[in-house]
């Protein structure tokens, strides 16, 4: 028993250190992609930083890329345009914003005016003589 906590408390030498960290980066190495192809991230919003105002270069034209305006121009539509389908559960609720029938303000059966009756139009005269009265004092 003594001799298994005299080892345990050895300290590691440096032969053993150097093999754990050869290991170590062996292993990192192995998952490491290395990437060559870098690009604008389209969701973010891009700056646009002026050149110098002493700068000889203001006749240099800068060509568009194309497939990065289309994928810029995609990033800001709303996601009922993006995707076919809602991504989250709270996207469902609204996902679909088309009537289920057409309306047609002639049908008594669906449409309910807006009706004045005596006392409304009293109101609303009493209600415009007050802001009137405030906007003056």
């Amino acid at each position: 028993m003594a001799d298994k906590r005299s080892k345990e408390k050895d300290p590691i030498d440096i032969v053993h250190q150097n093999a754990i960290h050869v290991e170590t980066i062996l292993k990192e190495q192995r998952y490491q992609k290395l990437y060559t192809k870098f690009s604008i991230n389209p969701y973010k919003k891009v700056h646009i930083l002026t050149d110098k105002p002493m700068s000889t270069n203001t006749d240099e034209q800068v060509e568009e890329d194309p497939a990065f305006l289309r994928r810029l121009r995609g990033a800001h539509l709303e996601p009922t345009k993006k995707y076919t389908h809602p991504m989250t559960e709270s996207q469902e609720i609204g996902w679909i914003s088309t009537p289920l029938i057409s309306s047609d303000r002639s049908d008594r059966r669906l449409n309910f005016q807006r009706q004045n009756t005596e006392i409304t139009k009293y109101m609303d005269a009493a209600w415009r003589i007050k802001e009137q009265t405030q906007n003056l004092g």
